[in-house]
């Protein structure tokens, strides 16, 4: 049995091409499955079958797609609810794939319908749990109904136990969350690999045997989530086309110049430092090369499906592009080149200084300076600059007008929120600075804080 990995880091995913090395399954593919089908190319691999383990919350699916362009078996849970046909397998389901063996089991609690998939090939056994149990943790259940949370945490603890039941402890476990993705909850780790015995060794679902206080502990662990999950589900039961990922034609100056003048959302992805030091008045930045935050905090702060305006390189563009369409966010706009250079020849541009916390325990020592601390409610109750107002960055496009006419020094747990923030903050006329530093470093800095 081979497993490859496709990994989308972005929103900390995974995808796997499972195959005996002739034909095999694509369980949990992201919308942009050139990749998956590059990679069976590759390998020599026919995709026979395509399998979902649920209805994915924090990304759009390439499922049916993949599957028909390749006249693959789509394969969903039996009571899964979609708006289009696909083959339905139901607990304790088998079916060959080649030489592998592949069973299905019930595994509720992510979502009602979850399944997770025991993959066999000569005493071999895999087991590709999507959302259910995780390196460290399970998948969150409070993103189906929150009034259901805690019956959907105590099916996720048993269907934790009901894989580790299923399968010898030799079993290489292949989650689809848990790499960063808000689908996971505390305490899941970001490990490369485990097994259903390291797992229960060190999982608090399978070594906690009081079901209540797992369910207790694991709630009281829940954080917010990204807002844009309330559009995935839908548009994966409705069964996603596959995205258009060239870089279409780029706007010219007036072009530009008009949406900038209309208010909408023209997005600059250069570093954060360069933009603080100059940019297009009326620009807000996301940083593309920070990591997975791009496409999080994007889709997370910006008004849902407002159109959008990506201005950088071609290289970026493309690659944002590609980024966006995981989400849904189809056919922006592009303007390539510089935003600092022959765009700011013409265009009004404006600046803010970008600091470290030195600058503001001097401001500090001035006076009480006007703070605004854009990480989640739960990060600024773990402790927060004495007299911070605390607005998460999901909230302030919203909240923008309870600002004071004060300078406003903005800052989160490493720059890249701070960031975003201070540009919609500029964007608004208000005089900010935009702090670039890691908040684990300020009490070392001398910045006064209040500690929970």
């Amino acid at each position: 049995m081979h497993v490859e990995v496709v990994r989308t880091d972005a929103l900390g995913d995974r995808s796997y091409l499972v195959h005996d090395g002739t034909v095999g399954v694509v369980i949990d593919p992201q919308r942009d499955f050139d990749r998956i089908e590059n990679l069976a190319r590759e390998r020599g691999v026919r995709i026979s079958h395509v399998a979902e383990t649920h209805l994915h919350n924090d990304y759009v699916t390439g499922g049916p797609e993949l599957a028909r362009r390749h006249g693959a078996v789509h394969l969903v849970g039996d009571t899964e609810g979609l708006d289009y046909e696909a083959t339905r397998l139901g607990s304790g389901d088998r079916l060959d794939i080649g030489a592998l063996s592949l069973t299905a089991v019930a595994t509720p609690g992510h979502t009602d319908n979850h399944l997770a998939y025991v993959v066999d090939h000569d005493g071999e056994q895999a087991v590709f749990s999507g959302g259910s149990l995780l390196y460290g943790s399970v998948g969150r259940p409070d993103l189906v109904d929150p009034a259901r949370t805690t019956e959907l945490a105590k099916a996720q603890y048993r269907s934790a136990r009901r894989i580790a039941e299923h399968v010898s402890d030799d079993a290489v476990l292949y989650p689809t969350h848990g790499f960063g993705s808000f689908c996971s909850s505390g305490p899941a780790t970001t490990a490369e690999s485990s097994t259903i015995g390291e797992q229960r060794r060190t999982n608090h679902a399978l070594t906690d045997t009081d079901e209540d206080h797992f369910v207790e502990r694991l709630l009281a662990n829940l954080t917010e989530y990204p807002s844009y999950y309330a559009h995935m589900a839908p548009l994966n039961r409705a069964g996603p086309n596959a995205p258009s990922l060239e870089v279409p034609e780029p706007l010219d100056l007036e072009a530009l110049r008009r949406r900038l003048a209309d208010g909408e959302w023209v997005v600059d992805l250069r570093d954060r430092v360069a933009f603080a030091t100059k940019h297009l008045e009326g620009t807000v930045s996301f940083e593309y090369g920070d990591g997975m935050r791009f496409t999080t905090f994007l889709g997370w702060t910006l008004p849902w499906l407002d159109p959008v305006t990506l201005v950088g390189s071609e290289e970026e563009v493309r690659a944002a592009i590609r980024d966006l369409s995981r989400i849904g966010i189809d056919d922006p706009d592009v303007a390539l080149g510089d935003p600092a250079g022959p765009f700011a020849d013409r265009l009004p541009t404006s600046s803010y200084p970008s600091v470290g916390w030195a600058d503001l325990v001097a401001e500090f020592e001035r006076g009480a300076p006007a703070v605004l601390d854009v990480r989640r409610i739960d990060e600024y109750e773990g402790g927060h600059i004495e007299g911070a107002l605390n607005i998460p960055l999901h909230e302030l496009f919203t909240r923008i007008n309870e600002m004071d006419d004060d300078r406003i020094w903005v800052h989160c747990a490493s720059g890249y929120r701070a960031s975003t923030a201070a540009s919609l903050l500029d964007r608004a006329g208000y005089d900010v600075v935009h702090i670039d530093d890691d908040f684990a470093d300020a009490a070392e800095a001398g910045v006064p804080l209040h500690r929970r």
